[in-house]
């Protein structure tokens, strides 16, 4: 009797077991790919539990989440300055390829390192070929646009998808360096002084036009004055005189004869005034 019960737990425990072993999961962000007595299956499991035959077949999870991977390197620029650098890159794997990748390659980490880093190598010394040294480092954002361009080409051969590219650091020999933020800063202060001269040189012709305003102004205004003294003589005579001296008389004789008479020549302005 307790022979048979024996068995029985034995056969249940066995069941449980073997249930358990018979399951397995996806993580989230994962697919799994499939291999039957080690023969890698064409279609890969989405997320979640699956049912498996234990020992028959084996589940890979393979992420297909992005993911960053840092390189250094070394290459020569245009002008043969060795440059070295650090490329930080964010990157998935193309989930439609993923039994494909994980059948040529194997895991990311085996993508990083036979695919990914010798891709960022050749395409960092591709691309610091078309620079010198100096434009390398005032002509940073497109160095950045042709290399992220040469990766993201490389890659897509080996299904393998560029999300962002940067360049982290870019490191010359010293004396090199100090050479060309030497030239940057001459440059920087060239352009600020020929700045200076070109507003010296705009104030100093704004002030020539105003005293020119100025002066032309008096001379309008002198010749002006000078026109109209000429006029004046030109237009006035004696009739216009004694006219001016009635329209002011009083019609009073002066208190104070000179010895030539009378100031006023009363026939005079009778004469010039008709009467």
């Amino acid at each position: 009797m307790n022979s048979r019960h024996n068995l029985r737990s034995l056969t249940i425990f066995a069941g449980l077991v073997l249930g358990m072993t018979g399951c397995t999961q996806v993580d989230a962000g994962n697919l799994g790919v499939v291999m039957k007595w080690g023969e890698i299956q064409d279609v890969a499991l989405q997320e979640g539990i699956h049912f498996r035959t234990p020992v028959k077949t084996q589940i890979v999870n393979i992420s297909t989440r992005v993911h960053k991977m840092e390189a250094s390197a070394s290459a020569s620029s245009k002008d043969l300055q060795v440059v070295s650098t650090k490329i930080a890159l964010n990157y998935r794997l193309d989930a439609s390829q993923i039994v494909e990748i994980f059948r040529n390659v194997g895991t990311r980490i085996a993508v990083e390192s036979t695919i990914l880093d010798p891709a960022l190598q050749e395409s960092l010394k591709k691309a610091t070929a078309q620079y010198t040294a100096e434009e390398l480092i005032t002509k940073r954002q497109e160095v950045k646009e042709t290399l992220a361009e040469s990766i993201r080409v490389t890659l897509a051969k080996s299904d393998v998808l560029v999300t962002e590219l940067s360049i982290t650091d870019f490191q010359f020999d010293p004396q090199y360096q100090q050479a060309v933020e030497a030239k940057q800063v001459a440059e920087q202060r060239a352009l600020t002084a020929r700045n200076d001269l070109a507003r010296i040189k705009v104030e100093a012709e704004q002030e020539e036009a105003k005293a020119r305003g100025t002066a032309n102004a008096m001379l309008a205004r002198a010749e002006a004055e000078a026109k109209a003294q000429e006029l004046l003589r030109k237009t006035i005579s004696p009739e216009i005189v004694y006219l001016r001296a009635v329209e002011k008389w009083d019609g009073r004789q002066p208190s104070v004869v000179g010895d030539g008479g009378a100031i006023l020549d009363l026939g005079s302005i009778k004469k010039a005034t008709g009467r």
